[in-house]
């Protein structure tokens, strides 16, 4: 499948921005499942300053915003070819030895509700089926809920409240995962949707790493394992560390933000 992508953050601040620093993990890659065939990426009211590699193999781009700006826009677009693995990436490894995937952070922090939920799972060998049944559980327990939670919920909060949107689905997945000794990472990306081409926000899922079979997808807030809709673009721990756009901004006044993104056969 050929999907057509277009993302655009339109930033605006209420004074102007005196100095701030943004790193961009826009860029998805050509890796088993997905061809890029085109991509590109521009802003206007900031200056790009350094192109490397992270840890985790995302391509980043890091930019400085024009002093005294009071508006940032950052627009990436392209073609992406995509075919159905049923989730499986495979053995794509970078820098990160596995087991680092298996590290708690702030936002995947187990709880008493993420701990009780990973003890009622039937402990068995084939560790496919048990994130299956994970995923599935999730999509049950936590109602798709736009609004309900903020970047900062953390996977135990969001379990206890039944709902949240796909950021906490893989936060919850990531931390149940890990309290079972599978490494797990976060992953945000793209992915099209049936009904509409307008979104406001770009998707995320998790992925396990599972012997045999390398790094599995599991997008638990759609109960489907990642197909030829899907397009990857960054990794991490968590959110933070796998999120579009993040950095730092000094200077008074308040930051809003407003996301388009289409996606399209």
């Amino acid at each position: 499948m050929l999907l057509n992508i277009q993302h655009n953050s339109h930033y605006r601040y209420d004074a102007p921005v005196h100095y701030s620093v943004l790193r961009l993990r826009m860029y998805p890659q050509s890796s088993p499942g997905q061809k890029v065939i085109d991509w590109s990426v521009s802003m206007e009211g900031a200056t790009q300053e350094a192109n490397y590699r992270d840890g985790y193999g995302n391509r980043t781009t890091l930019i400085s915003l024009e002093r005294n700006v009071t508006e940032l826009v950052i627009r990436a677009e392209g073609k992406v070819e995509t075919e159905d693995r049923t989730g499986v990436l495979g053995k794509v490894y970078n820098f990160m030895p596995i087991w680092l995937y298996e590290r708690e952070t702030a936002l995947t922090k187990s709880g008493e509700a993420i701990r009780e939920l990973a003890a009622g799972l039937e402990v068995r060998s084939d560790k496919l089926a048990v994130m299956h049944e994970l995923m599935g559980l999730l999509h049950q327990k936590v109602v798709y809920t736009p609004g309900s939670t903020t970047i900062g919920t953390t996977a135990e909060e969001a379990l206890l409240n039944g709902k949240g949107v796909c950021q906490d689905h893989t936060h919850i997945f990531l931390s149940v995962a890990r309290v079972l000794n599978i490494p797990a990472r976060y992953v945000s990306g793209y992915l099209m949707l049936n009904n509409t081409i307008e979104q406001t926000a770009s998707h995320a899922w998790a992925e396990v790493h599972l012997d045999g079979l390398g790094w599995v997808g599991f997008d638990a807030a759609n109960d489907i394992c990642p197909n030829e809709t899907y397009v990857r673009v960054a990794c991490g721990l968590d959110y933070r560390e796998a999120a579009p756009v993040s950095g730092i901004r000094f200077g008074p006044g308040i930051e809003s933000l407003a996301v388009e993104v289409n996606v399209e056969q």
